[in-house]
């Protein structure tokens, strides 16, 4: 009888360690997965908010061989004890048989228990996971830590033997790489907003984009000609939508100075409305040259710096390219920024047929914006640059062509330059549009 009462305390020991043994298992596995998906940056700012488990949990991923060879070396050697528990109860009760028996009920066992359904969880709640496993796991890391560091150099030497060196890592992406790719999934998946994912996209873009790239052109500049008389001056000014004009003198290249219409307006004022006696030379503000292979960030800290909204683009041989303005860039950032006073351009108009009427000025950089085109722009500015670049000619009107699966018919042109052109994208199969 107490046999008996001894052989069942055994069987329900050894059952109940079996049980333990899976849910640590679990635990591990759990874990595992939780600290490698959760977010770095969720936690980062956890982290400086003050919440001690995310600085416990980044500290742990600081080390990521160490921590993922501590939880496989527990996971290994639960699941090792598990299965050797099971495969002695099973010899017991079956014989030989046992081992067959306790391979098939250990493995799945452990494949659901200990692995399917932990890792399940844990991939879906990742950030709550690993706050939740961060103590006891940095416990489990500091308690391995000599073993985990001898199976590391053993780890080091053996794939030596074979020529891999450990120090001589791939490069890892850049973190702009690493954002953009962020927000193109993000927006895949739903999460994000077409505009917005445009907006952060041109913020990663303001390094690489240089001026020359979203300027106004000379030939749509509106200056004035300083040898006017004060009275056409100020009408001038009045009909125009923009607030700083250049200003020059004996040749449209001579910029002498940049005329603000609330400088205008106050010295109208102290003149007594009287147009003759205002000094319009006294008026101007020196210009600002800067080189159009300035990038739109460098751009930007230089308007911070200088507290200025407005510069003229030069070449490399300083001849006058165009001109831009804070408002460009915020515009290269946020999409066009109109007001009351600001003239609508239509510089694209779709067609009934799917194609479009586009203005030779019209950028590359809106056309992609606005349509998702993905036509390139590293050679040309310019839907009419990039027709001249592709084509190595200057194409007569009536003229077709076929770049980048896109094509290009020439409607009308003023002089050497493309002023319209009819634009026909490429027909997205049923397959990619369901993608």
């Amino acid at each position: 009888m107490i046999a008996v009462i001894q052989a069942n305390i055994e069987l329900i020991l050894t059952c109940l360690g079996i049980v333990i043994l899976l849910v640590l298992s679990a635990f591990f596995s759990g874990s595992e997965t939780a600290l490698t998906a959760s977010s770095r940056a969720r936690m980062h700012h956890m982290a400086q908010e003050g919440d001690g488990r995310a600085a416990i949990v980044n500290r742990l991923l600081e080390r990521k061989e160490r921590l993922i060879g501590a939880l496989l070396l527990g996971n290994n050697l639960v699941n090792i004890a598990a299965s050797a528990l099971a495969t002695g109860l099973l010899i017991a009760l079956f014989g030989e048989a046992g081992i067959a028996y306790a391979t098939i009920v250990m493995t799945l066992l452990v494949l659901i228990f200990s692995e399917v359904l932990p890792k399940t969880y844990a991939i879906n709640r990742p950030d709550r996971v690993a706050l939740f496993v961060s103590r006891p796991v940095r416990l489990i890391v500091h308690g391995l830590a000599p073993m985990v560091m001898a199976v590391e150099r053993l780890v080091v030497v053996l794939l030596r033997l074979f020529g891999v060196d450990l120090k001589q890592r791939e490069a890892l992406i850049s973190a702009s790489e690493e954002l953009r790719g962020a927000l193109e999934l993000h927006e895949r998946e739903g999460s994000l907003v077409k505009l917005e994912r445009d907006m952060l996209d041109s913020i990663l873009d303001l390094q690489q984009v240089q001026i020359g790239d979203i300027m106004v052109h000379r030939q749509n500049m509106q200056t004035i000609n300083g040898a006017l008389p004060p009275e056409q001056i100020v009408a001038e000014v009045i009909a125009s939508t923009h607030t700083r004009l250049p200003v020059w003198q004996d040749d449209h290249d001579n910029i002498i100075g940049v005329l603000h219409a609330r400088d205008l307006l106050r010295a109208v004022g102290n003149a007594g409305g009287d147009l003759a006696k205002v000094d319009i030379a006294s008026l101007l503000t020196p210009p600002w040259f800067v080189p159009e292979t300035n990038t739109l960030q460098s751009q930007l800290n230089a308007f911070r710096r200088k507290r200025m909204h407005f510069a003229l683009v030069v070449d490399e041989y300083g001849a006058l390219m165009g001109l831009v303005t804070l408002e460009d860039i915020l515009e290269e950032i946020v999409g066009d920024i109109s007001d009351e006073h600001d003239k609508p351009v239509s510089g694209v108009r779709p067609q009934p047929d799917g194609s479009y009427l586009v203005d030779g000025s019209v950028t590359l950089r809106d056309l992609n914006r606005q349509f998702d085109w993905g036509l390139p722009d590293d050679e040309a500015a310019t839907i009419a640059g990039l027709v001249i670049h592709e084509a190595r000619v200057i194409p007569e009107v009536g003229q077709a062509f076929v770049f980048h699966d896109f094509t290009f018919e020439v409607l009308r042109r003023h002089r050497h330059r493309i002023a319209l052109l009819r634009v026909r994208p490429p027909v997205k199969s049923a397959d990619s549009t369901a993608a």
